[in-house]
């Protein structure tokens, strides 16, 4: 019973501090994005992107979708989405294309934010993954053209309730936001140690060690990596945040581990969420996983090709 207790208490602990080490981050930066969305930056960022969106098929309007999410989060982006969709008549193909975007590159505030908290150079991950959703796109836009996919128009299958856009609202979505990542981040901490006392974590690990080497990456990088594939990147950042600190992982297990997850990351959730919006699995999911695996590929011969300095000093951060 004692060693019960004692194992609930260290839980917790590390539960509070992980989430803690979250909420610095988030609750300010959110507080910004509110304040950047009242005066109009988002819309000024959207016709900015205008002449990028038609580069890879879509509207120019579009702009204005890929900003809202990447400067606040995906929700916001399919808001502005079914807004729009009412009156321009989107294929499937563009939809896919647009929502492959928004996946790699969403939330950015945040999840850079995260990402440098961790150990990576903030200018790195907001260009590998703003460039990794333009270039993800640009190829799907020529795949699906060049073959005529998806060409029909698309049938949107859930749209959004009205949203309360008062401040008040705002503060109780926020707040019920920090009280599910504390849910699921206990939830989390609970299942990694007794994945560990049960073995199971040294056998997935033996299990993607293939996979781990071809990308430079250690099997202690694996759990964590995992989690921030299918539940999110502000999970597995937060939990990588606290490995990194207490030295069980190294600045290259961090940088490539965060890198992964920059652009393939939540591919439960918010794949499910594209699709509701009519995109195609053959984008938002198969290809945006493919992408991610070649990049990675390229980014580790990268890393190898540079010297030790070189990456210390312009990837990651003490």
């Amino acid at each position: 019973m004692n060693k019960v207790m004692i194992e609930v208490k260290n839980t917790l602990k590390e539960v509070f501090h992980t989430v803690f080490i979250l909420l610095r981050i988030i609750i300010p930066i959110s507080i910004v994005v509110k304040i950047l969305e009242e005066f109009g930056v988002i819309d000024i960022i959207g016709r900015f992107l205008g002449p990028v969106m038609k580069i890879v098929g879509l509207p120019g309007e579009c702009g204005l979708i890929w900003a809202t999410a990447m400067v606040t989060n995906i929700y916001g982006g399919i808001i502005v989405f079914f807004t729009m969709a009412t009156t321009i008549p989107f294929t499937i193909a563009q939809v896919t294309i647009l929502c492959s975007m928004i996946l790699v590159a969403h939330s950015l505030p945040v999840e850079l934010r995260i990402a440098q908290k961790a150990g990576v150079r903030l200018w790195f991950m907001f260009v590998l993954r703003v460039f990794s959703a333009f270039l993800l796109g640009l190829i799907l836009h020529h795949i699906y053209n060049g073959f005529s996919i998806l060409q029909a128009r698309v049938r949107i299958l859930w749209k959004p309730g009205i949203i309360d856009p008062s401040i008040i609202s705002w503060i109780v979505g926020q707040l019920k936001n920090y009280a599910m990542i504390f849910i699921i981040i206990f939830v989390l901490i609970s299942i990694m140690r007794v994945l560990k006392v049960l073995g199971v974590v040294e056998r997935l690990n033996r299990a993607l060690k293939p996979l781990l080497r071809i990308i430079g990456m250690s099997k202690d990088a694996a759990p964590l990596t995992i989690i921030g594939m299918t539940l999110g990147l502000a999970y597995g950042g937060g939990l990588i945040i606290n490995e990194a600190r207490s030295g069980k992982l190294n600045k290259q297990d961090v940088f490539l581990s965060l890198s992964f997850m920059g652009m393939s990351h939540s591919l439960i959730e918010d794949t499910i969420l594209m699709m509701a919006m009519g995109a195609s699995l053959s984008g938002i999911l198969l290809a945006r996983i493919l992408f991610t695996i070649i990049a990675m590929l390229m980014l580790i011969r990268l890393v190898k090709h540079i010297s030790n300095h070189s990456f210390k000093r312009y990837f990651v951060r003490r």
